[in-house]
């Protein structure tokens, strides 16, 4: 067994763990905490996060989490876990099957391995950069579309609540609310939607599985100045992303490079 083969098999154990967890719990029938800044959790997210510890976790590697208090020790490895046991918290306690368990693998700042598990879907995403991905067991790959006429984008629901998708009401693509923003990214990678982005800021382990994903597809995932992203940084927030096919990346930075630009002028 190859490192690489060994390491899918801790995350598809991970997420199958991740699920009978979940299964001790009724979505929209749960109490949430504020846990600060308005952000929900709940038992689920802890209980999770104690699960996915224990069996990713190996000596010599990282761990960064949303749900563990952030150890800067990880910063000394090169190999680090980066994961959010629950991400959509909000879409789980209203009910929205849009949530999903996310475990990511970097190794020297690029994501290698992810896996994404939604149980309220059934759908489950996993891959590496050697292997490439499966969606529900069978290769997956990002769309083959060529255009953004026709396409559909998936948007975070929070983000068109706020107003900063009106501009896109006249496109001829089909604007698509999805919570999770790491959900997104797995169902842009496996092909079952065509892109999908966000101009606000997101914290690595919302998308640290989704750019793995994504980039073991065949795709492109970038920041909003046009970089691949790096992760295991001391700040885990990363600008915004942008993430689709190749045969998109074109039109897609030529859409969203002059909002880019108003937002940069803005802020100075």
């Amino acid at each position: 067994m190859t490192d690489r083969q060994e390491t899918l098999q801790r995350i598809q154990l991970a997420l199958d763990t991740a699920k009978q967890i979940f299964s001790r719990f009724t979505p929209g029938r749960i109490e949430a905490d504020d846990k600060g800044g308005g952000d929900p959790v709940t038992e689920a997210d802890r209980a999770v996060d104690t699960a996915l510890r224990e069996l990713l976790l190996r000596d010599g590697e990282g761990w960064l989490s949303e749900e563990t208090r952030d150890n800067p020790e990880r910063l000394e490895y090169e190999r680090v876990w980066i994961v959010d046991p629950l991400d959509g918290t909000r879409e789980f306690v209203k009910g929205i099957p849009e949530w999903c368990v996310s475990v990511g693998l970097v190794q020297n700042g690029r994501p290698v391995a992810g896996g994404i598990c939604n149980p309220a879907s059934g759908e489950t995403i996993i891959g590496s950069i050697e292997t490439g991905i499966t969606y529900n067991g069978a290769s997956a790959n990002p769309s083959r579309r060529g255009s953004l006429d026709g396409a559909v984008v998936l948007a975070s629901r929070s983000e068109i609540k706020r107003g900063e998708w009106d501009r896109f009401e006249q496109s001829p693509f089909e604007v698509r609310p999805t919570g999770s923003v790491a959900y997104k990214l797995g169902l842009v990678a496996a092909g079952q939607c065509d892109a999908t982005w966000t101009l606000t800021p997101k914290n690595e382990w919302d998308v640290a599985a989704g750019a793995a994903l994504i980039l073991a597809a065949g795709g492109f995932v970038e920041t909003l100045d046009g970089s691949e992203p790096t992760f295991n940084n001391r700040s885990t927030l990363l600008t915004g992303l942008i993430v689709g096919p190749t045969g998109l990346r074109r039109e897609i930075r030529g859409l969203l490079d002059p909002i880019i630009s108003e937002m940069k002028t803005a802020r100075s």
